[in-house]
């Protein structure tokens, strides 16, 4: 027992620890890139099939065995189709530098610019009661909930977005998503949340607000039509009725994806 550990132990080089140290990184950026997306049903249910395989040998249910084994090369065959999106996000990253890229993504000059037109707009809306719904992509990717929107990939400004929000037009009902500083889509569709302790005052765009910030760590700023009150969502919490000043420090606290910025959001409480 001993001598093949020592044997291990002396034939172990700095680069196999540079080695696990890479693979543990992809792993990682492959598991934030399809976290609370439909891929991580898909792999739970290839983990169920594998475990039952491994059963199913161990217990000699020979025509079981063999029966998961062939669905397990015909599904080894699909995997890339079924994970076509996934696969190609990770490719467009890799193409655009993102994928082994983290921390602030956009300036600061440029994120000032962000929460004063978000700032801006929702003063702006509040005043004469028009609803509107904002996401802000933070880690967890929400392409899922993108490609349910119509695309768009402008710069964001107050003038879009308040033509966006103008009421009874295609885009006013659903979500606008933000990824760094740019308007990805709107008119996207979000999950509701099933919480039934929310107050009845809360309509669907305050609880499909709070359905995102459920599944994913964006945040949410909400315009209500009923009273013009501004809100925001995180971790399944709602907080309403901000003034200007509150939800451009909200926007500094979670937007802000310095070290300084993180800092600031594992403070943060409920």
């Amino acid at each position: 027992m001993y001598l093949p550990f020592q044997g291990f132990i002396s034939s172990f080089r700095l680069l196999d620890i540079l080695d696990i140290l890479l693979v543990t990184f992809v792993l990682y950026k492959l598991f934030i890139l399809i976290r609370n997306t439909r891929a991580v049903a898909l792999i739970k249910g290839l983990l169920v099939l594998g475990v039952v395989t491994v059963v199913s040998k161990i217990l000699d249910l020979h025509v079981i065995n063999w029966m998961l084994q062939q669905g397990m090369t015909v599904i080894l065959v699909a995997l890339p189709v079924v994970f076509q999106p996934e696969l190609r996000r990770a490719l467009e990253q890799i193409g655009r530098g993102r994928f082994f890229r983290s921390g602030q993504v956009i300036s600061m000059e440029e994120l000032e610019r962000l929460i004063d037109e978000i700032v801006a707009i929702s003063e702006s809306l509040s005043k004469t009661h028009t609803g509107a719904l904002i996401v802000f992509e933070r880690e967890v990717g929400l392409n899922d909930y993108i490609d349910t929107g119509i695309a768009i990939d402008g710069l964001v400004s107050r003038e879009l977005l308040g033509n966006i929000f103008i009421p009874n037009t295609p885009l006013h009902d659903g979500a606008v998503i933000i990824r760094e500083n740019r308007i990805m889509a709107a008119g996207c569709l979000l999950p509701l949340t099933s919480d039934r302790s929310l107050s009845t005052e809360l309509g669907t765009r305050h609880r499909a607000a709070i359905g995102i910030s459920e599944l994913a760590d964006a945040v949410v700023v909400v315009v209500s039509e009923e009273t013009g009150s501004i809100s925001y969502t995180y971790g399944g919490h709602i907080y309403r009725h901000l003034d200007g000043n509150a939800l451009r420090n909200v926007l500094k606290t979670f937007l802000n994806r310095t070290p300084q910025g993180l800092a600031n959001i594992f403070k943060w409480r409920p």
